[in-house]
């Protein structure tokens, strides 16, 4: 039999079982090993005929479909709650990958004693009846309640029971399922679910008396995330599909478990008091605290690492900033320096040029001095004998020199100068000729005129005066 469909036709006619996808779950669940799934069925099947008296078939309201009660805690009537027989197909089926959640949320064999069967509602099934499991091919399948509309539906249920009521009630958050599911996981709190069955009979009573009680409600919003849902709304009535709700009132506590999936810790089936409740719960409390703080202190170990990876990160980041800021110091230190050091050579080649310029400016112009005072000397001619048209001339300098020459006294002022400049005892180009008595200045007027027409013949005494 290697089809599929022939596997599950045969399987349902073998097992009694009528759910196709029930039956698909299982063989799935043993690799599609017809025989295998068969034998484990049956063997399983035999071992878990009740022999309880307390073990009570399952029963719907009007409006819940019928399904398998998962018979975690039967009602009696005298304070703690009796133990039921063992559960039906339905349970075998949710615990299947029970060794998986079990390994990854740390739960051990004290979660599966003092009558709660622990962690054994691993709902993969539901899940996926629900919409927020993934499909086969690792796709996410479309959700059947839209995020909105679970929102929309548990506020509608929370007006509702502070209509009906009152507001002193459990702090039902008014968010879809798998958000409070979310929310308990993150608050390191388990999930107190309570599926409201409108029309059934004891659920006045059970909400009044027993779901509204002050010491109740205080334990269960100091301990728990809660979340109620109508099953007549289309989350309440899926969710009641997959905790096998068989009675009603129907309270469950769950907790997140991976991939997708949630642990069943507890269930409480039919009219409860106070006490009774309260009981339950702390007992699941207790069971479940080692978990709770496993994980809380798991987290807070993960924050711890986190914030020491940043902290470590974060001083990394400021000492590669400061060498980086040292070094870009460094950089511009060295960058000045070699700017300076080539400011300073740039600034020392230009006074050396400077230098060598002023110094080859200065051997130009005394060059062109010597030549000036050369040709002038020469254009003066020989220095003539004593004779009556011979002028005798004395020239004192400003240092007190005094320098004495004849000239013919047809010789011009323009001579006088010529003369006084060839012999190079002045540093200055400007400069008089001037006599005393009376004084005479012999400037650029004058300088074409002979000694003898300016009065200086037949003897002449001329100082030099410099111009400013």
């Amino acid at each position: 039999m290697g089809d599929v469909a022939d596997k599950i036709a045969y399987f349902q006619a073998i097992t009694g079982l009528e759910d196709a996808d029930l039956c698909t779950e299982i063989l799935a669940a043993h690799g599609w090993d017809l025989e295998l799934a068969i034998s484990v069925f049956t063997s399983q099947n035999d071992h878990s005929a009740p022999d309880n008296p307390a073990f009570e078939p399952p029963t719907t309201s009007n409006l819940t479909p019928p399904v398998e009660t998962t018979g975690l805690i039967a009602g009696g009537n005298g304070g703690a709650a009796a133990a039921t027989g063992p559960p039906g197909i339905a349970w075998k089926i949710i615990t299947l990958p029970f060794s998986i959640i079990s390994g990854g949320l740390g739960l051990n064999s004290r979660c599966g004693r003092v009558g709660v069967w622990a962690a054994g509602g691993v709902l993969s099934y539901s899940m996926r009846m629900i919409g927020l499991n993934s499909g086969r091919n690792g796709e996410s399948s479309s959700a059947l309640v839209s995020v909105s509309a679970a929102t929309a539906e548990a506020m509608s249920f929370v007006d509702g029971f502070d209509r009906d009521f009152g507001s002193i009630r459990p702090h039902f958050t008014a968010e879809g399922f798998m958000d409070a599911l979310q929310r308990s996981k993150h608050e390191f709190k388990l999930l107190f679910v309570y599926l409201h069955s409108p029309e059934h009979p004891d659920t006045p009573i059970f909400c009044e008396r027993t779901l509204c009680n002050e010491a109740l409600v205080a334990f269960i919003n100091e301990n728990f995330v809660a979340w109620g849902g109508s099953i007549r709304a289309s989350e309440g009535f899926k969710m009641s599909n997959s905790l096998k709700a068989s009675k009603f009132p129907f309270c469950a506590v769950v907790m997140a478990a991976t991939n997708q999936r949630i642990a069943l810790l507890q269930q409480v089936e039919g009219p409860k008091s106070p006490e009774e409740l309260l009981t339950a719960l702390q007992r699941v409390l207790e069971e479940s605290a080692p978990v709770l703080v496993s994980a809380r202190l798991e987290a807070e170990e993960r924050r711890n690492t986190i914030r020491l990876r940043e902290e470590q990160d974060a001083a990394y980041r400021a000492a590669l900033e400061a060498d980086q800021a040292r070094e870009r110091q460094r950089i511009e230190e060295q960058e000045r320096q070699e700017r300076e050091a080539a400011e300073a050579e740039r600034k020392r080649k230009e006074e050396e040029e400077a230098r060598e310029r002023a110094a080859r400016e200065a051997a130009e112009r005394e060059a062109a001095l010597a030549k000036s005072r050369e040709e002038k000397l020469q254009s003066l001619g020989p220095e003539p004998e004593k004779g009556p048209d011979v002028t005798q001339v004395l020239v004192r300098f400003p240092t007190g020199e005094r320098k004495e020459r004849r000239f013919q006294c047809s010789t011009t002022i323009q001579s006088l100068y010529d003369y006084v400049d060839s012999l190079g005892c002045l540093e200055v180009e400007k400069y008089s000729l001037v006599s005393n008595f009376p004084r005479t200045v012999y400037g650029s007027e004058k300088l074409a005129l002979s000694l003898k027409d300016t009065g200086l013949h037949p003897q002449a005494s001329l100082f030099v005066e410099l111009n400013s």
